[in-house]
């Protein structure tokens, strides 16, 4: 099974894009969209069908919202928390596919202080206590993908003395991400690439895809039991490194099992 993680930045933006990178370039099972920026009712599911997906769609009009498009069907799906708080923004999704739970996350960006870094902070306690009453963190087959708003560490930035502080590489966001990962998630990319940055967003702003100036904000996070599985993951920039049409400023993580 390959399963991908994207934040596109609009769905409908990249459409055209996402299309021809699905059928010229890449051979995925499981696609995890996060920031589709539409409700349900606008997706464009035909698009997806006629290419042999299956989609799945939690959105909302012009903000936030996460979907998943699969090629091996589902077993079952979750749309939201079914918690008022932490559904009042569209970011969560969960589906089993042959066997794998998948959650698709769109964290919240947060702010340097004030109510959206405090949601922030508490969207991942939140998060945590989720997973860890929802399966059993030893044996299940589970993973967490997605664009989590927070690089872990300083390999993972460009720059970080210029970024310390900024929103995404804030110290007790980075704490906040650590004491999720604590319950057992093993982050893939850092697994099979130790000593690599693997930049998933560059900002629009002064060609910084082009001068390698990004951030590792976006992830694949599996199981204990799912991690052994793992054949590889990387980070494909077919879809960043272009002018036409305009990309996402995120590229997509892209990672291989053997199940």
């Amino acid at each position: 099974m390959t399963i991908a993680t994207f934040n596109v930045n609009s769905i409908r933006a990249r459409k055209d894009l996402i299309i021809r990178w699905l059928t010229e370039k890449v051979d995925i099972d499981v696609l995890c969209f996060q920031e589709i920026k539409c409700e349900e009712k606008n997706f464009p599911f035909k698009d997806f069908n006629d290419i042999g997906y299956e989609c799945e769609v939690y959105g909302q009009k012009a903000y936030n919202g996460v979907a998943i498009c699969s090629k091996l069907g589902f077993e079952n799906i979750q749309k939201g928390f079914n918690n008022e708080k932490f559904d009042q923004e569209k970011r969560f999704i969960r589906a089993k596919i042959s066997g794998i739970d998948i959650m698709n996350v769109y964290a919240p960006h947060g702010d340097i202080e004030g109510p959206k870094h405090t949601y922030k902070l508490e969207f991942y306690k939140f998060l945590k206590d989720y997973i860890k009453n929802s399966f059993d963190l030893e044996n299940d087959l589970f993973c967490v993908v997605g664009d989590m708003n927070i690089a872990r560490e300083d390999i993972d930035v460009w720059e970080p003395e210029i970024l310390r502080g900024t929103i995404g590489f804030m110290d007790d966001e980075r704490e906040a991400f650590e004491d999720f990962l604590s319950i057992g998630l093993i982050d893939l990319y850092r697994k099979f690439h130790p000593e690599s940055h693997g930049f998933t967003w560059w900002d629009y702003m002064s060609g910084a895809v082009w001068r390698d100036e990004g951030m590792r904000i976006d992830y694949i996070l599996s199981s204990k039991q799912l991690s052994a599985k793992c054949e590889s993951i990387d980070v494909d920039m077919w879809t960043r490194r272009r002018r036409k049409p305009t990309p996402s400023d995120h590229a997509p993580v892209v990672a291989k099992f053997n199940l």
